[in-house]
């Protein structure tokens, strides 16, 4: 509406529930309270100190004494409250709950729209959390009982801090009260002191050396200002991590051999080497630290290759290593001598180059939304970073642009994810936004390239908060997953504060995880993953912002995130008794937002199925859950392993109708027998999906019901695979499968799957209820079960141990078979925490209802639920709970709607690609102007210029140069003009339109290129990879820059030849001889066809000539965009 990135709101509202709380927390918008309660504090003068007349005052200022608002006989005063001291001592007085939300969720608190309207256009507010005072946003003047003896805690009379503002007034009194709305939201959102932190200034090519990537040189004093105060929390950290290198350094510096170097998965050399620089720049006086980051630096500029010996084809090793070493190089420059100075940044060059070049082979290229797309792509970002600001310009214009091309789509795509979440779960999310929010701030920093506002970051909180279980140790570990997050999540969280939020939550759950962290055992961090994101953590914090929990925190929540089809309860509580955690999984393959893309074909112009998206860490988990009462594990996932559904809580079918990796069992249809990854191109599992029916949470009792038939094979003919969880008690969980087939079903039985990683699994029966059980300190957590006919199979306990090359050993589960009867057969099972003591349990159903029959030593529970899809009945469940009544009805059922295609999608890509240029020419003509009066002019032109055509570049330095000479002489003479017609910026060719005008031509031929290769493994298809042809591409000579040294130079020196092309040279023969045809028939025309007698021949002649004219244009046009 407002056409800015970052509208002000300020929004005014008489109810803190609805109006206030949700637009300071939901949007961050300025709020003003119109707080009734305020009217009884009507400081009144004496008429004859009134310094204007007394009609002309407003409605607050003349005395007309009320009775107070604020003060009740039977409640006392609505601001504070009275606290009883023990035995004799005196009474305290507190503030109440509602004034201190007052003070913390509004801006400024005012009696009525009428107190401020006659207030001047340029009027300045105080605000709550503007100082210390706790009365300071209290207009016009604060309560009376917040007062003590009528004075502020900084002893300026009340009295007299109103008579000062009352003296500024102006009185335009008839004006519309909508117009002073106006005026005032204008006057506060003018007036609002935002702390600078929060703001990334555009830094416009104005570089002085390094450090350049995300601070200046003149910044450094003030983060090491800040490492000794408000940042020591995150500086700690830092120096342990150092310390710890130091004191075993053979473990952490990366080996000098290059064999050792690429024999293994080696990101822990890159992951480790931010935080050692970061902590250099904020203690430079630590020589040993210094040192030991050169010796490092020195280890990884040895290796001819970053890649790994046994993944050649994967570049996320390489992108780890050169983020890193481009960040060192950035932040230690100035510690270098010129010749590590000029050998490290070779070696930027030779990898970043290497990573330009397999863009365009690579799925990280084009698949979009999956983890290794924004590593890799911030890696060569940070290379063509560094290497613009030393002046190589072209190559890193290349590079920025394929870039930008890349992660610009990406995140357009990203605004169809509506729930903040991301596909591949916690831990690869946290994978893909430790990239993705780097990037964000530096194309902010340094292209003006603004997705702050973008909708997908400001729900992305909700996907951290919502995640965590019980205790801030573990979070749902849905697809390929560790037991928490990969990287981070403290960096992204504070990003998310001082970015996006400026609420203090995203300060408050960093905190909360750093306290918590697990020390040892299950949950530890990875050694190569645990400091890689201290650097942005300590960059990124804003001590501003005090930490404030989520006003829901302490409170059990259900959370629905509609795109990636999973349902939580009980996140981000404290570990204690009855402190449930409860998750459900069945959503669509990739998520709504991806599956529709494909499915419903939009983004036409980038998007071409399944090929460019990635869903290979998913699981094959449609109706899977996890249960952990008294935030204990009890019913986990199975982490990263093979993508067998039997490693799911979900359920398998005997016997199988195709080819199945377990026979007779057949699982879902995305389950692969001999591939690490999902499938999930072609065929049944292209189309997988499951339905979240319904979740529901009444007084307590958590409802949830799923529908995964969609994920099986349809020659099964299930009719419904229906699961559905209640949990009555934070300790007692109830879960129902329905599985209704149809009449010609060749299925006999159905197998059901429950996982522990960490703790096997025994067995006990009960009265011929089989069970298993898991032992914790705490006391043992049980399960038993049961079919709808009341009889209990015997299940199978077992440890699996995974293949070898994952990183977890293996899982627990428990495996119950359940022989199927047609059309109808309903599984039961009970999950039970240790202070829970079940002692009758019993089912009774017909085809459309089940009655489930709990008693417990404390509790009697019935629970009638309707499993029939008809809709028949009006509920899906009702519990009768110690005589209380809980129904669960169908008006609640989860109703999915279509996102849009967001609009004009193309340019809006387009519109951010504008932003980076500029920038270029900008540094073209400061380098220009830097050195046009030295003796490395003509070196410095030549690197510009190397893109140009041949003779154009000669001739353009001769310009160049002689219009220096021209100007050092004029300046020598005194003259105050230069050389008569020039400009010496005006003399510089654009170097940049040049490339792009060759960019579709050099790109068709790395395609070209491309498919003479073989495919580097059977997820990235040659097929996928030439059918993206959207993104451009340049070639070009290196050699200025790139020597010889590395293994990674000799790929990136061949691919930059500048030879003539061919083509070019027969456009030019052609046109040379076309010219030449055309004058000598023009002059046959002339001479003898003018003198014919025949009309016909000449008009022959005519046309020939005529289509000659056509040919010659054509031919002429080719020549100039080729600059034949």
């Amino acid at each position: 509406m407002t056409n800015k990135t970052e509208p002000k709101v300020v929004y005014f509202g008489d109810s803190m529930r609805s109006d206030i709380f949700p637009a300071h927390h939901y949007s961050n918008w300025e709020t003003v309270f119109i707080l009734e309660e305020l009217r009884e504090d009507k400081v009144t003068m004496p008429v004859e100190n009134e310094p204007e007349p007394l009609e002309k005052k407003g409605k607050y200022e003349v005395h007309h004494p009320k009775a107070p608002y604020s003060l009740s006989k039977q409640w006392d005063s609505f601001f504070t409250d009275k606290i009883s001291g023990l035995e004799s001592a005196e009474e305290t007085l507190t503030h109440t709950w509602s004034c201190k939300c007052i003070s913390a969720y509004s801006t400024i608190a005012i009696p009525s729209i009428e107190a401020i309207a006659d207030l001047p256009l340029d009027y300045k507010f105080t605000r709550f959390s503007s100082n210390s005072s706790e009365t300071a946003g209290y207009y016009p003047t604060p309560p009376k009982v917040l007062l003590s003896n009528g004075y502020f805690k900084d002893g300026l009379p009340a009295i007299e801090i109103w008579r000062s503002d009352a003296t500024m007034r102006t009185h335009t009194r008839g004006a519309p009260s909508v117009f002073f709305i106006h005026v005032i939201c204008f006057a506060l959102a003018s007036s609002i002191n935002e702390n600078p932190s929060a703001v990334i200034p555009f830094v416009n090519a104005n570089y002085d050396s390094y450090p350049m990537l995300y601070f200046s040189k003149e910044e450094v004093e003030d983060l090491q200002s800040k490492a000794a105060t408000t940042h020591q929390h995150i500086t700690a950290r830092l120096t342990e991590a150092v310390q710890t290198m130091l004191s075993s350094p053979l473990e952490y510096l990366p080996p000098w051999d290059p064999k050792e170097f690429s024999s293994r998965w080696n990101e822990i050399y890159g992951n480790n080497l931010g935080a050692l620089a970061m902590f250099c720049v904020l203690y430079p006086d630590n020589i040993e630290a210094i040192n030991m980051a050169k010796d490092y630096m020195e280890r990884m500029a040895a290796q001819p290759s970053w890649l790994v010996k046994d993944a050649p084809w994967d570049e996320v090793p390489l992108a780890h290593s050169l983020v890193a070493f481009a960040t060192a190089y950035d932040f230690l420059y100035n510690y270098f001598s010129k010749t590590e100075q000029e050998r490290f940044l070779e070696v930027i060059a030779n990898a970043s180059g290497y990573m330009y070049e397999t863009s365009y082979r690579r799925g990280w290229g084009f698949q979009y939304l999956h983890n290794h797309q924004p590593t890799n792509c911030m890696a060569l970002l940070t290379g063509s970073l560094v290497l613009m600001n030393q002046g190589y310009l072209q190559e890193a214009y290349l590079w920025t642009k394929q870039v930008l091309s890349i992660m610009e789509k990406s995140i357009v795509l990203l605004r169809e994810v509506t729930d903040g979440s991301l596909y591949e779960g916690v831990a690869y999310g946290s994978y893909t936004t430790r990239s993705l929010f780097q990037y964000m701030f530096l194309v902010q920093r340094h292209f003006d390239i603004n997705h702050f506002n973008h909708p997908w970051l400001k729900q992305h909180f909700a996907f951290m908060y919502r995640t965590v279980l019980p205790g801030f140790q573990r979070t749902v570990a849905i697809a390929d997953s560790n037991y928490n997050w990969f990287y981070g999540p403290e960096s992204q969280l504070v990003f998310l504060d001082k970015f996006v939020m400026r609420n203090g939550s995203g300060n408050w759950l960093a905190d909360q995880i750093r306290r918590n962290r697990v020390a040892e055992g299950p949950g530890t961090p990875s050694k190569g993953q645990r400091w890689c994101t201290l650097h942005t953590e300590f960059l990124w914090y804003d001590a501003s912002l005090h930490s404030v929990p989520p006003p829901d925190y302490g409170i059990p929540k259900l959370h629905y995130f509609e795109d990636w089809g999973v349902v939580t309860y009980g996140s981000a509580l404290p570990a204690e008794i009855n402190r449930p955690f409860l998750s459900f999984k069945s959503g669509k393959l990739g998520g709504r937002a991806i599956y529709d893309i494909v499915h419903k074909n939009k983004y036409k112009e980038w998007i071409k199925g399944w090929r460019n998206f990635n869903a290979g860490h998913e699981h094959p988990d449609q109706n899977s859950f996890t249960f952990a009462p008294n935030g204990v594990p009890f019913i986990t996932e199975a982490l990263y392993g093979p993508k067998y559904t039997f490693f799911n809580n979900v359920v398998m079918f005997s016997p199988a109708v195709s080819k199945s990796c377990f026979s007779p069992w057949e699982g879902q249809v995305t389950e692969d027998c001999s591939s690490k990854w999902l499938k999930y191109k072609h065929d049944l599992a292209a189309d997988c999906q499951g339905r979240v029916v319904a979740a529901m949470e009444r007084s307590g009792v958590v409802f949830i019901r799923g529908e995964g038939v969609d994920a099986y094979n349809p020659k099964l003919k299930l009719k419904n695979f229906q699961r559905n969880l209640l949990l009555l008690h934070p300790q007692l969980l109830l879960l129902v499968d329905l599985i209704h087939l149809e009449d010609d079903s060749p299925l006999e039985a159905a197998t059901s799957f429950f996982h522990n990683v960490d703790v096997p699994f025994e067995e006990t029966v009960i009265d011929d209820v089989h069970g298993a059980f898991i032992r914790h300190h705490d006391g043992m957590y049980k399960m038993y079960w049961m079919d709808d006919t009341g009889y209990s199979e015997k299940a199978t306990v077992v440890s699996k141990m995974y293949p070898r090359g994952y990183p977890y050993n293996g899982t627990n589960y428990v495996n119950v078979t359940t022989h199927l009867r047609n059309p109808v057969t309903r599984a039961i099972y009970l999950f039970i925490g240790p202070s829970i003591d079940v002692q009758s349990f019993s089912v009774h159903g017909d085809s459309q209802q089940l009655d489930v029959f709990i008693a417990t030593s404390e509790h009697a529970y019935a629970v009638y639920l309707w499993t029939g899809e008809d809709g028949d009945h009006s509920v899906f469940a009702q519990i009768i709970a110690d005589r209380q009544e809980i129904l669960f009805d169908r008006t609640s059922t989860i109703r999915n709607s279509a996102v849009p295609e967001v609009k004009n999608y193309v340019e809006i890509v387009e519109q951010n690609l504008q932003h980076f240029k500029p920038v270029f020419q900008q540094l073209e003509k400061q380098i220009l102007s830097r050195v046009r009066n030295t003796d490395s002019f003509r070196k410095i032109a030549e690197r510009l210029l190397r893109f140009s055509d041949k003779r154009q570049t000669e001739e353009a330095i001769d310009r160049l140069f002689a219009i220096s000479q021209q100007q050092q002489q004029v300046r020598a003479k005194k003259y105050k003009k230069v050389a008569k017609g020039y400009k010496f910026v005006d003399a510089i060719p654009d170097i940049f339109a040049q490339i792009e005008v060759n960019e579709r031509k050099v790109r068709q031929k790395a395609q070209t290129l491309a498919q003479e290769e073989l495919p580097v493994d059977e997820d990235e298809e040659m097929k996928d990879l030439l059918d993206f042809a959207d993104i451009t591409y340049v070639k070009h000579n290196n050699d200025a820059l790139i020597k010889g040294q590395s293994g990674l130079e000799q790929m990136v020196t061949t691919a930059r030849s500048s030879v003539p092309s061919i083509s070019a040279f027969y456009t030019r023969l052609f046109l040379i001889l076309n010219i030449s045809i055309f004058f000598v028939m023009l002059a046959m025309q002339i001479t003898c066809f003018q003198k014919a007698k025949s009309l016909h021949g000449q008009r022959c002649l005519y046309a020939i000539l005529l289509a000659d004219s056509c040919v010659l244009l054509w031919l002429y046009s080719s020549c100039s965009q080729s600059q034949c």
